[in-house]
């Protein structure tokens, strides 16, 4: 190597030192100036037992909608799987024909009650609901699937149960619940055998202990 050659590399090694220097001199590039937030939220902690009450509709396939009432009792197995027992009653309203012709009823008052139990399982999808900046509560949406009994028109029938919903934790002991059922039971009370959707929407409060 000759000396203009070790000049030039010994010129390109200073300018490297300065360089850094002025670098470090300056400090970092990025500096991060965010501040952590204060959230509220509630969780589930040890509270695996969910006791409830619930009203809303109910469409009782061939007859007019009406209110429904009911109760529930869940077990929550892990964060995301529960298990659920529901009870709920109605009275069933006129169908289409008997509104029109004004004629002989197809059933009597006993036989228009319609009450149902069954027993699910559901799968909780966890989110959350930002309310404020500050508050923040912690949801679930949620499918089931079940099955159960309904008794309905002087029968009892086997019922499939298909759900969804949805959970907002107001606390960690306490919480409010969206839920829609579609619930399929086999029946020929206006002499026609079929496969019945009665369609069910629902508001309830829920407490976990």
């Amino acid at each position: 190597m000759d000396v203009r050659s070790i000049r030039l590399l010994l010129m390109s090694f200073t300018a490297l030192v300065v360089s850094v220097g002025a670098v470090a001199q300056q400090g970092p590039i990025i500096e991060p100036n965010l501040e952590r937030r204060d959230i509220r939220e509630a969780d589930i902690d040890s509270e695996n037992v969910e006791i409830g009450v619930f009203a809303g509709q109910v469409s009782i396939e061939d007859f007019s909608s009406s209110s429904i009432v009911g109760v529930s009792l869940g077990y929550h197995i892990t964060e995301n799987i529960f298990a659920e027992a529901t009870y709920a009653q109605a009275d069933a309203g006129e169908t289409s024909f008997e509104i029109l012709s004004g004629g002989a009823p197809f059933l009597t008052e006993e036989q228009r009650e319609y009450r149902y139990y069954d027993l699910s399982v559901g799968y909780n999808f966890n989110g959350e609901l930002f309310v404020t900046q500050n508050t923040v509560f912690n949801t679930d949406f949620f499918v089931t699937v079940g099955g159960g009994s309904t008794d309905f028109g002087g029968e009892s029938q086997f019922t499939l149960s298909l759900g969804a919903g949805y959970r907002v934790l107001i606390t960690d002991y306490f919480a409010l619940r969206l839920d829609v059922r579609d619930r399929i039971f086999n029946s020929e009370i206006i002499g026609e055998e079929k496969d019945t959707h009665n369609i069910q929407y629902t508001l309830g409060a829920t407490y976990f202990f």
